[in-house]
């Protein structure tokens, strides 16, 4: 998923949009390293455990999960497994339009 995130970064860029991370391996000089050689640019954390305060708020129940929650906090869409850069890109589209954010 890190290309198609890499490139919705650079698409809204200018737009009410971001990405977070959340990383749940458990050693932590691995996930860094990842995201170094991946070039993520985007804010993640690291829980270093899937037992963790975010995933029991959010109801994680497997890996990956993709949430996209609005200006509120409120999720709107949630895909267990990596949603296709379609379905992704059109849910954040409509979710931008909703909030009065027209393509550009």
């Amino acid at each position: 998923m890190i290309p198609h995130e890499r490139s919705l970064v650079e698409k809204y860029k200018d737009r009410p949009f971001a990405i977070v991370g959340v990383n749940t391996d458990a050693k932590k000089d691995g996930y860094a390293k990842e995201a170094l050689e991946h070039k993520v640019t985007w804010r993640n954390a690291w829980t270093g455990s899937p037992e963790n305060e975010l995933s029991r708020r959010f109801r994680v129940r497997g890996y990956p999960t993709v949430l996209l929650l609005d200006g509120t906090g409120k999720i709107r869409e949630k895909w267990l497994g990596a949603p296709t850069p379609k379905a992704l890109e059109k849910a954040i589209e409509e979710l931008l339009a909703e909030f009065g954010e027209s393509a550009k």
